[in-house]
């Protein structure tokens, strides 16, 4: 048999090393050792890491790259970065939106990040965003899954057209419902628009993910609420709870309490590092909260827990890269995940965990799935996260559509090697 692409020598996630990828008609046809067939495309990876796509499960991708219009975020808080969203939306244009996003997806590609879930505002009455988005998914479709969410950014009842703009959102073809509940008036209208949203999803036969108690209010508990409604409505592993980082704040007693209601309800708990270092926390002087949710607990109670960007470069957030392996970084640093085992857990907080988590059908590294991969300057993946590993070559369908130059230092020191590789050194395990 004659393949498409091989890979040699590969290190995979798992563990296992030295091992042959044979790829033919868009899919992995075999993983194993000592392929000698032939393929119209060899890459040796010389024991370097090839893992299946990064996956961003929760991202802004109307907002992105806005950064300074129509003005800064002069305090860097989440609540101007809103009230600067809604100044923002009433100069967006369709053809603005595109553009942005569509260099987005670019850099996205040349980081290995294959997949998307986009929130996508739907307050703007003119759905400017969302008619944007779907035009992108449709011309990205072929390198990138992206997902989109129906979003009320400024709250379903606290908006006046906003359940309206997101049934329309819906019909235009939105993939999924998204809510903002601790933004309503009361946590009374929160509660109630968790039911509805619920409810929209439930009928429609959908996906939720819901901005979920992103505060530092511990007394905000909208997930309780969602996770009723998730088992009221029989939508167990099709709900996702974003940010939760009230439980931050929480007191151990009602989280001991929590914990068990979101695993019985199988919904899926997406942390996002960046933005919750950088926006929790504001209103603390010293000891100053971290925010991010309890990820180690989460995990310990068997939820599946998956990393997000958020933001990059808009009225939220002003760095960000599109790298997922950053964010799995900070994840890791947050919630002092630094066991050798914990810091490959949070490579799979941005690959397999968000893949699972928007239901992504054929992603893997197992013969069968899609031939969508990425070959890392890295021989494992606690190497990976610990450089941010150079994506040598991003494949998707069975053919390299990103590749980039090793990483290396060319020193001139007497005495010394001339090349120094960042992914050289190796811990002594044992």
């Amino acid at each position: 048999m004659s393949f498409d692409l091989l890979v040699k020598n590969a290190n995979l996630p798992d563990g296992r090393t030295q091992m042959d990828i044979a790829c033919k008609g868009g899919r992995i046809e075999a993983v194993e050792a000592g392929i000698t067939a032939e393929a119209g495309k060899v890459i040796d990876a010389n024991g370097r890491l090839v893992s299946p796509p990064f996956v961003d499960s929760h991202f802004h991708m109307d907002a992105t790259l806005s950064l300074g219009l129509p003005r800064m975020n002069r305090s860097g808080t989440l609540l101007e970065g809103i009230a600067l969203w809604g100044e923002l939306k009433d100069i967006l244009t369709v053809d603005a939106v595109v553009e942005r996003a569509l260099k987005y997806c670019d850099l996205a590609v040349s980081q290995g990040l294959l997949a998307i879930r986009s929130h996508v505002d739907v307050c703007d009455d003119r759905l400017t965003g969302v008619e944007g988005l779907l035009e992108v998914r449709d011309r990205v479709k072929d390198y990138i899954d992206l997902q989109l969410v129906a979003f009320p950014q400024d709250g379903l009842y606290r908006s006046p057209n906003a359940e309206k703009n997101l049934l329309k959102a819906l019909d235009m073809g939105v993939d999924i419902v998204g809510g903002i509940p601790h933004f309503e008036r009361t946590m009374e209208d929160g509660a109630r628009s968790v039911v509805r949203l619920c409810e929209i999803a439930a009928e429609r036969s959908l996906r939720v993910d819901m901005h979920c108690d992103e505060t530092d209010d511990p007394l905000s508990r909208h997930i309780e609420t969602l996770a009723h409604e998730t088992q009221r409505l029989g939508l167990h592993g099709r709900v996702a709870g974003s940010h939760l980082t009230s439980m931050h704040s929480m007191d151990n007693y009602y989280v001991s309490k929590l914990l068990p209601l979101i695993a019985e309800a199988g919904i899926h708990a997406i942390a996002n590092p960046l933005i919750n270092i950088t926006l929790q926390g504001r209103h603390d002087s010293y000891p100053k909260r971290r925010g991010q949710t309890r990820v180690p607990e989460l995990r310990a109670h068997g939820v599946n827990v998956a990393f997000g960007h958020d933001c990059v470069m808009d009225p939220w957030y002003s760095m960000g890269s599109g790298d997922m392996l950053e964010v799995a970084s900070m994840g890791l640093h947050v919630a002092q995940m630094t066991s050798r085992e914990a810091i490959r857990y949070c490579f799979d907080c941005v690959t397999g965990h968000p893949a699972r988590a928007m239901g992504l059908e054929g992603y893997g590294l197992d013969k069968g799935c899609k031939a969508d991969f990425v070959l890392l300057q890295a021989r494992d993946t606690i190497e990976a996260v610990r450089l941010k590993a150079t994506r040598l070559a991003v494949v998707r369908g069975g053919r390299v559509i990103a590749t980039t130059a090793p990483r290396e230092a060319e020193l001139s020191l007497e005495g010394r090697p001339g090349r120094i590789d960042p992914s050289a050194f190796a811990p002594r395990e044992g």
